[in-house]
């Protein structure tokens, strides 16, 4: 890979370069000091920590060699078609890859020092490199449709949420390059930085946002991280509210959204969580068809959660 650019110092550095060009994002100014001075490699290093074997020793490797990775050619090449320029390439890529690295150490970290799944999930979602990420890509989570989209219950979700005119993160500029990527054989090593990135892309929000919810899980990034974070933009912005869509999956593998009535139907917007997930279960309760094997993972987990609670399913 090439030196990274220098970045463009501080407002309130003595000797100020000129700003960046236009539609071209900051670069992270320590990191790229850092690796100025003693190179991708060395600063790789100085994330290593103990051996770890398989996944993570790869991540390693790849992260000190970034242009060696497989993929390289193909996130390069996506980058520019998604009007990315070669300096923010080069640094977003140093970037996944030096998170995919340090990752495995604080997912260890986030177990050992916690016990409640949300403080977990904000330890893990702490990797610098990945914070340092949306700084870079931010400005390429913004949508060109009216609406925003988040959604959970399976990837054909998020592409039927896309068929209706809503953006998911999978959908904007830098979302869609890196969702064709493997990047590694561990997925605990890249979801915090889908995390983080959605955290990024929620914030964005200026109207309403579409919800397609297949599955409910109270312990989901959806339900636990995304909406919260929503509640957040609509104390501050009136024009930001929830749309809640029940959505079912035919026997033909179809998506159809379901009514008040139990009905299926091409648009069924709730206006609260609450009404979605009881019209979600009493569908997948009384109207679901037990031959029909592309609903019959969310009957399951509706099952069991309804029977946790110790009420009939």
């Amino acid at each position: 890979m090439p030196p990274v650019p220098q970045a463009a110092p501080s407002r309130h550095s003595r000797n100020a370069a000129p700003a960046p060009s236009p539609g071209r994002a900051p670069l992270p100014a320590e990191l790229a000091a850092l690796q100025r001075t003693v190179g991708n490699a060395a600063v790789t290093r100085r994330l290593q920590r103990q051996e770890a074997p398989g996944a993570r020793e790869q991540a390693r490797r790849d992260a000190a060699d970034p242009t060696a990775h497989g993929e390289w050619g193909t996130f390069r090449d996506d980058m520019a078609r998604a009007g990315f320029s070669a300096d923010v390439t080069e640094i977003a890529w140093q970037l996944v890859l030096g998170g995919i690295a340090e990752q495995g150490q604080l997912n260890d970290e986030a177990t050992a020092r916690f016990t409640e799944r949300q403080d977990q999930r904000d330890h893990r979602a702490s990797n610098s490199w990945y914070q340092e990420l949306v700084k870079v890509v931010g400005d390429y989570l913004e949508i060109d449709t009216p609406t925003l989209a988040l959604w959970s219950g399976g990837r054909e979700v998020s592409d039927y949420a896309l068929a209706k005119g809503h953006t998911p993160l999978e959908s904007t500029a830098f979302g869609g390059v890196v969702d064709k990527l493997t990047l590694t054989s561990d997925w605990k090593l890249k979801t915090p930085m889908w995390n983080v990135l959605s955290k990024a892309f929620v914030s964005r929000a200026r109207g309403p946002v579409h919800i397609f919810l297949r599955a409910y899980d109270p312990d989901s990034v959806l339900i636990a991280q995304e909406v919260p974070q929503l509640r957040v933009v609509m104390a501050l912005d009136p024009a930001v509210r929830l749309v809640w869509h029940p959505v079912y999956a035919a026997a033909d593998g179809r998506l159809t959204e379901i009514t008040r009535d139990l009905e299926p139907a091409s648009d069924a917007p709730c206006s609260t969580r609450d009404g979605c997930v009881r019209i979600l279960y009493d569908y997948l309760r009384l109207r679901h068809d037990p031959a029909n094997t592309h609903s019959e993972r969310a009957h399951a987990e509706m099952s069991a959660r309804l029977a946790a609670n110790v009420n009939p399913r």
